[in-house]
This record gives structure tokens, C-alpha cells and sequence, in this order.
């Protein structure tokens, strides 16, 4: 996928951009049937973890259900690539994030290898929310 699209989309929503060229980062397009953009997701894969990063859904589609669709399309890809946990941060979308059963946790209680990520060391606000949820 190019990542144009993906860095003009992520600076729009005041997201980190600079590391989507990064092969660790693995980033999806999605679309609606009709080829329709309905926004952008990743993982970033630490171990036997999962970062799930930066979840966009495009102003259109948003509060008819696509975000967490393209969340359950995510922890998918997470099992496949034998993932145990999803960690994520978030600053303002902790109820969202809950609802699909994600659950608040201490950044200190995030392994070692999610917190070595370049979003936890360099994108990290002070106001950001560190959540998980285990899928296996």
C-alpha cells in the first residue's frame, strides 16, 4: 500500500506520520464494498504483542459502526500473526476503545517491547491512556 494516502489522512487527525515507512509497521487501507475509503488501521508487532496504532476512520463514515470494524479486522490480523495482547494509546477515546473490550492499564504495566516502540518513545503525549486487551 502506498502511504501517501495513509501520512496525509494521519496528519489531518494530528497522529504520528513519520515512522509509516517502518517494515515493522503494517498498516491497512480499509473500504467499503463499493471501493468507498472508509479509513486506515495498524499494528505494529513487538514480540508476541501487538501496538495498535493508528486507527482513522475517514469524517463520512464515522458513528455508523466502521471503526470497530476495522478494530475486529485488526485483533484478527493480531491472532494470525500469533499476537497475545493488543496494547494501544489513546488521549481521548478510552469509552470507544472499552466498549470492544480494551481495558485501562499503567504504562509501566505495558512489556518492555510495546514501550520500545517508536510511538511509545517519541509520540507518547503526557495525557495519553494506555490500554490492552488480551486476544489468546
Amino acid at each position: 500500500m502506498g502511504t501517501r494516502g495513509v501520512k496525509a489522512a494521519l496528519g489531518k487527525a494530528a497522529l504520528p506520520a513519520d515512522d509509516v515507512d517502518d517494515p515493522r509497521v503494517l498498516l491497512w487501507r480499509f473500504e467499503t464494498l463499493e471501493g468507498i475509503p472508509v479509513g486506515f488501521g495498524g499494528l505494529e508487532v513487538c514480540g508476541s504483542d501487538a501496538l495498535l496504532r493508528s486507527l482513522i476512520t475517514l469524517p463520512p463514515l464515522r458513528q455508523v459502526g466502521m471503526g470497530a470494524a476495522m478494530v475486529a479486522m485488526l485483533e484478527i490480523e493480531a491472532r494470525a500473526l500469533k499476537c497475545h495482547a493488543i496494547y494501544l494509546l489513546t488521549g481521548s477515546d478510552t469509552n470507544f476503545f472499552a466498549r470492544l473490550g480494551y481495558a485501562a492499564c499503567a504504562h509501566g504495566d505495558v512489556p518492555a517491547k510495546v514501550r520500545a516502540s517508536r510511538q511509545f518513545t517519541a509520540h507518547r503525549p503526557s495525557t495519553a491512556s494506555a490500554m490492552v486487551k488480551h486476544i489468546g
